[in-house]
């Protein structure tokens, strides 16, 4: 783990105290990842005789992100972009266009509405990008994060969004 990310966990963490907020951003990040690349899996992109899409393409740069603050991490969040890329192939080979773009607008609004309620009733804070911007790309390894710690992994992870490590004594 970087100690850049060390740091910017840390701060995160404290705009995502309540487990409610953070249950909603789980809903939340998942809709407004798979918003994000269903458009984007319309359009098939050619690279070095290999085909695939431009939603592909375009996540690759941020999974490289993610690699870098934290290679565990970020390997299970490409797991993930697995996952959803599929469904969003999936969908847009079985969808009409007006569907598929019904449907990125319907998890836009559900997604931000997630992260909305998640700050505005649980929390009781403006989100964590508000004051510091590159934390829009924190959600994805916060909530990967929390789930390594449930699975009693990253001791690491857990002193940082714990404040101690689980099964240890406070």
């Amino acid at each position: 783990m970087s100690s850049y990310f060390r740091r910017q966990l840390a701060d995160y963490v404290e705009y995502h105290r309540d487990p409610w907020n953070c249950a909603m951003h789980v809903f939340g990040i998942v809709f407004l990842f798979l918003a994000a690349v269903l458009p984007l899996s319309l359009w098939s992109v050619t690279i070095f005789e290999f085909q695939t899409s431009a939603a592909v393409i375009a996540v690759v740069p941020v999974l490289i992100y993610w690699f870098l603050l934290d290679f565990a991490l970020g390997t299970a969040i490409l797991g993930a972009a697995i996952v959803l890329l599929s469904v969003a192939a999936m969908i847009v080979s079985h969808a009409t266009t007006a569907g598929m773009w019904s449907l990125t607008a319907i998890l836009i609004v559900i997604g931000v509405a997630s992260q909305i309620v998640g700050h505005r009733v649980f929390e009781q804070r403006q989100p964590a990008l508000v004051d510091n911007p590159t934390h829009l790309l924190l959600g994805p390894m916060f909530v990967m994060a929390k789930l390594f710690i449930a699975l009693g992994f990253r001791r690491d992870l857990a002193i940082i969004i714990q404040g101690h490590p689980q099964g240890a004594p406070s």
